[in-house]
């Protein structure tokens, strides 16, 4: 198994290779126009990234994050929605990796197999990081107009969340 897994990248960029020879390609000039390509997406999309990442940062550090929380609680608490998943609920679709930390926390308080542990997982499976989505997709093919975009991915969003609740309390408990 081990060297079946060493062998596979070796021998794909052989296979690449045999190919591009078989169908008489310039291999080299086509690997450097699809690196000036690639470096020319990443130029247009690191603006978007750079300002997300500075938004999640101040979301987390001003306490807008336990501020809102505070006011969804009424709601969540009607819905039976449970409050320690709220703050990885509102960071989900802004930030995959600052909702991962908070996904963390519910394993070191609550443990991977407790209905909290268990939800988060689901929740983490299906929902998206819908504004960095939509900020690397849409910067890298120029869109506009996203605001349909934006209202759908959030409504999938909290929909996917209130199932993943649903689905954790019928299955497991």
């Amino acid at each position: 198994m081990k060297l079946s897994s060493d062998l596979i990248i070796p021998i794909m960029i052989l296979l690449i290779l045999i190919f591009a020879v078989s169908k008489k390609t310039d291999v080299y000039s086509s690997f450097t126009m699809g690196l000036k390509d690639g470096a020319s997406s990443f130029l247009k999309i690191c603006p978007a990234l750079f300002a997300l990442f500075i938004c999640v940062g101040v979301f987390r550090a001003s306490g807008l994050s336990d501020f809102l929380c505070t006011l969804l609680s009424p709601v969540t608490s009607f819905l039976k929605f449970p409050k320690d998943l709220l703050p990885f609920a509102i960071l989900r679709p802004v930030s995959g990796s600052g909702s991962l930390v908070f996904a963390q926390d519910i394993f070191t308080r609550f443990g991977p197999d407790s209905f909290e542990g268990r939800a988060v997982s689901i929740m983490m499976g299906s929902t998206e990081t819908t504004f960095y989505t939509a900020s690397v997709y849409f910067a890298a093919s120029e869109t506009k107009n996203i605001r349909h975009t934006i209202k759908c991915a959030l409504i999938a969003d909290v929909f996917s969340m209130a199932i993943s609740i649903l689905v954790t309390r019928l299955y497991y408990y």
